[in-house]
């Protein structure tokens, strides 16, 4: 991938983390990159293009951290709850495909079947690494939620707070 289509996403992803799917035009990210809309559009001719590339990419390196962290925690649970901590304490603070997930049912085609990949993916490595299906959709709506709401309130301690039940519950379980 080219050095100025890397940059054009992720200043796409960063805009997304902020704004959603209308938080950002051709025009913004041209400006954030420091390249003319017209070379936007050449990577990525619409902006559905560009969206869904982005959340595609987002997917395939949470999959591959996830599988990465699994092999030093086994606890599914565990490590779901810190990869979806160090979201909430990056710079953008929020994940992309949770900021789309609340309006998927008015995004484009494209980007909502990009968004919907993203929880299947997340839902079936719960599943595979152990969790019943309800759990795993149990512990994806605790740590999406507890990410939202440490946004909504500028605090990250809020995120800790939201999980420590379900993180204290496994340890519990496993003792």
């Amino acid at each position: 991938m080219s050095d100025v289509k890397t940059a054009i996403m992720d200043a796409a992803e960063r805009r997304m983390q902020l704004g959603g799917f209308g938080g950002f035009s051709f025009r913004e990210i041209a400006a954030d990159v420091g390249i003319k809309s017209s070379s936007v559009h050449y990577h990525f001719p619409t902006k559905e293009n560009l969206a869904a590339a982005v959340i595609r990419r987002w997917a395939e390196e949470t999959s591959k951290s996830i599988d990465e962290q699994l092999e030093k925690d086994p606890d599914p649970v565990r490590v779901w709850t810190k990869a979806f901590r160090g979201t909430a304490l990056s710079e953008g603070r929020m994940c992309p495909c949770t900021v789309l997930g609340a309006a998927s049912r008015d995004l484009p085609p494209e980007v909502a079947t990009e968004v919907k990949g993203f929880f299947k993916m997340c839902l079936d490595k719960l599943v595979a690494a152990g969790l019943s299906a309800s759990n795993a959709a149990e512990v994806l709506s605790t740590i999406t939620g507890a990410l939202v709401v440490a946004n909504a309130l500028g605090d990250t301690a809020a995120y800790d707070r939201a999980t420590a039940d379900l993180l204290r519950q496994r340890d519990v379980a496993v003792a």
